[in-house]
């Protein structure tokens, strides 16, 4: 009976094992819904426009779960509470796969948001004046991008090699002596109330009614650009049927014709 016992249990260990997926949830029922996590602005609009007109020809079906920030969804992607993730480029990724130990990976770009300088109280980058405060974003990777936007344009220099994780403490030279303040992404717009600029990123600044082909003072140029945002899955879970299929509509003509003529510039197809 022991014998038995134990070869029973075996048995049930060994099924139980096969029916879980490569993170330690249930294997993928391709039928299900397959829950996407997202910022509203310009990710679910697109996701939107894919569940609405070239899902159901595919025989996809999606459920679009929104945030407002850039923490919680990869929090509920480490959960298994949503199947992919779309609202992040690499170097964001990289910085939280290093701090916090995420299996992510990063199956496929679909647009780039370029970041912007706003400004209510000048027109032009030049008459920034002396001691102006400057709002930019407070997460490592998006602090160094605008650094670099800002040095790009004349207003700050940084130490040779930087490159994209450059932080205050690499800038050389500051002739303007700009008052550089870290905020968090999604508070830039209302910052623009009290500082002389922020850098904001692309769809916060749409989101909050900005149009960053006209009204940003300086804007990144999309070509050779290292931070398309991109669908994110758990690593194991990239030969899902589903997330094959919701590549291929992300990526598809129409998709990049709808992000073509509803941001005129201010998203670009990254595809």
């Amino acid at each position: 009976m022991r014998k038995l016992w134990l070869t029973l249990s075996a048995l049930v260990l060994a099924v139980g094992l096969a029916a879980c997926g490569s993170n330690g949830g249930e294997a993928a029922d391709p039928e299900a819904p397959l829950k996407v996590g997202v910022n509203p602005v310009p990710h679910a609009e697109i996701l939107k426009y894919v569940k609405d007109n070239l899902a159901e020809k595919a025989g996809l079906e999606i459920e679009i779960v929104e945030f407002n920030d850039y923490v919680q969804p990869n929090v509920a992607l480490k959960e298994a509470k949503l199947d992919a993730n779309y609202f992040q480029h690499v170097p964001y990724l990289e910085e939280e796969i290093k701090q916090k130990g995420y299996e992510f990976t990063f199956v496929a770009p679909v647009h780039i948001e370029p970041l912007g300088l706003y400004s209510r109280s000048v027109k032009d980058v030049g008459a920034l004046p002396a001691g102006a405060e400057v709002a930019i974003p407070n997460d490592a990777t998006n602090g160094g991008r605008a650094l670099n936007l800002l040095a790009k344009n004349g207003l700050l220099t940084l130490k040779d090699g930087a490159g994209t994780a450059a932080t205050q403490r690499d800038i050389t030279a500051n002739p303007k002596d700009l008052k550089i303040h870290e905020l968090e992404a999604a508070q830039l717009p209302r910052s623009l109330e009290d500082v002389g600029a922020a850098v904001v990123n692309g769809n916060y600044a749409i989101e909050a009614g900005l149009k960053p082909a006209s009204d940003s003072l300086v804007l990144e140029d999309g070509k050779d650009n290292p931070y398309a945002n991109g669908l994110v899955v758990r690593t194991g879970d990239e030969k899902d049927p589903r997330i094959t299929k919701l590549v291929s509509l992300l990526q598809s003509p129409e998709v990049k014709k709808f992000i073509e003529e509803k941001y005129a510039g201010g998203v670009l197809p990254a595809f």
